[in-house]
């Protein structure tokens, strides 16, 4: 059977499982069986924290052997600057079409809350709790608390240091090196069961918040789904054409399966080693890739950090009768492209948009009206954080002239869902198909 099960291609099985979900979240939600909705909660909920599990040693790992690698990469300054600078004109183009779409639709005129109800959220972000957040107060704390921002730190600061240790450095590196593809490998046999992780979530979602809960910000949920979907259809593929020369059209044909993935699993760095290997099979350096991708992991968030907080402060600005300023767009804006790091973590997007309506003066409590369909949204952003994620390093490696464009151009004709072949893992030339 399970030979039989992997011959289902693997976006087909995602697809089963959506489907499949929502059928039995309706099923549990209409027919009242209880035991039923706390089986899909259970399946969701164990995915999600399988996924926690990784991400500590994943994310320093990972950050550690990126900063290493980039003395083997010509020009690995002009590089890095130029990925910082494609990650902050990406994310000022979709916080652009945030609040273009926020004006336009009016998000939260006309909506009738129970305001009374509406409390500030236990986690809150500032720009003082942004900054003093970004060093742990021991090592240990950063791990066990899975601060992403913090372990995001100390990596960078533990690969710079190796870096310039240079050879005394080496066993360290290679502890690193050989630690996250340990953990590389455990996601694989993860990544296999994400349609069963689909079909617990998406069955959660239906049978948790159904039509009568979602009715009321109904407007919101489709203006941040035709926002995401504006950058993901319009803005990407014109960067890729206009920036990189490509054909759009290839680009997703070769990282659909990180995007779908992102979308179901609601969690970029959990996505993370399928992103880096589906940018490397269209033809981005692999030295450049292991850079450029968990770095976007953990800072690039056009969807979390972009798109929404700039939707959901106009909703909650409207909600509350508070009067938005063009200086305040232009605050959503900056904190948009500056603080996005704010959001490093597994899910949601809940620091970013406190972070946000605490410099426009907005009631915190605005935030809580949206927790509960937080899920719902947080599929649609993730999958756009991933996109971005991807596209950056694409767009950056085609400037500068370092992208394969034979493998690009043969992007989407291989089966993406296995796993590479532990032997050799970091051959260009591997012809293993990249997961799912």
């Amino acid at each position: 059977m399970l030979t039989a099960l992997r011959k289902i291609p693997f976006s087909v099985q995602i697809l089963l499982g959506l489907v499949l979900g929502i059928a039995l979240g309706y099923l549990a939600r209409a027919g009242d069986v209880s035991w039923l909705g706390t089986t899909l909660n259970t399946i969701g909920s164990l995915f999600v924290q399988l996924l926690r599990v990784a991400v500590p040693p994943l994310v320093f790992t990972a950050i550690v052997v990126s900063v290493v690698s980039l003395r083997g990469v010509a020009n690995a300054a002009r590089l890095a600057l130029k990925t910082l600078l494609w990650f902050a004109i990406t994310a000022l183009i979709s916080v652009g079409v945030g609040i273009g779409l926020g004006l336009l639709t009016n998000p939260g005129r006309g909506v009738t809350l129970d305001l009374g109800a509406a409390k500030e959220p236990q986690r809150t972000g500032s720009w003082t709790d942004f900054l003093t957040g970004l060093v742990p107060t021991n090592v240990f704390g950063a791990f066990t608390e899975n601060n992403v921002l913090q372990i995001v730190f100390l990596a960078v600061v533990a690969g710079i240091a190796a870096l310039l240790v240079g050879a005394a450095a080496e066993p360290f590196v290679e502890l690193n090196r050989s630690i996250l593809a340990i953990v590389q490998k455990a996601l694989w046999w993860l990544i296999r069961l994400a349609p069963l992780g689909t079909l617990g979530l998406i069955g959660h979602a239906v049978e948790a918040y159904g039509w009568d809960l979602l009715a009321p910000l109904a407007k919101f949920t489709t203006a941040v789904y035709v926002g995401c979907a504006i950058v993901l259809l319009v803005v990407y593929p014109l960067v890729l054409v206009l920036a990189g020369k490509l054909n759009p059209l290839r680009f997703y044909a070769g990282t659909w399966p990180a995007i779908e993935l992102a979308f179901v699993s609601r969690s970029s760095i959990g996505t993370m080693p399928v992103t880096q290997r589906a940018v490397e099979r269209i033809g981005v350096p692999r030295e450049y890739a292991s850079f450029a991708v968990p770095f976007g992991a953990t800072t690039k968030m056009d969807g979390c950090a972009a798109i929404y907080p700039a939707l959901a402060a106009i909703f909650v600005a409207q909600v509350f009768g508070v009067s938005l300023s063009p200086l305040d767009y232009l605050l959503i804006a900056f904190v948009s492209v500056v603080g996005s790091a704010a959001t490093a973590g597994l899910t949601g997007a809940l620091v970013m948009l406190t972070l946000t309506l605490s410099t426009l003066g907005l009631p915190l409590a605005g935030a809580g009206l949206l927790l509960a369909i937080d899920p719902i949204l947080d599929m649609i952003r993730t999958a756009t954080n991933v996109a971005g994620q991807a596209l950056v390093p694409t767009v950056v490696a085609a400037r500068e002239g370092v992208l394969d464009r034979a493998a690009y151009d043969a992007a989407g004709r291989r089966d993406l869902t296995e796993e590479p072949p532990a032997e050799t893992p970091a051959r260009r030339d591997d012809p293993a198909p990249v997961p799912a």
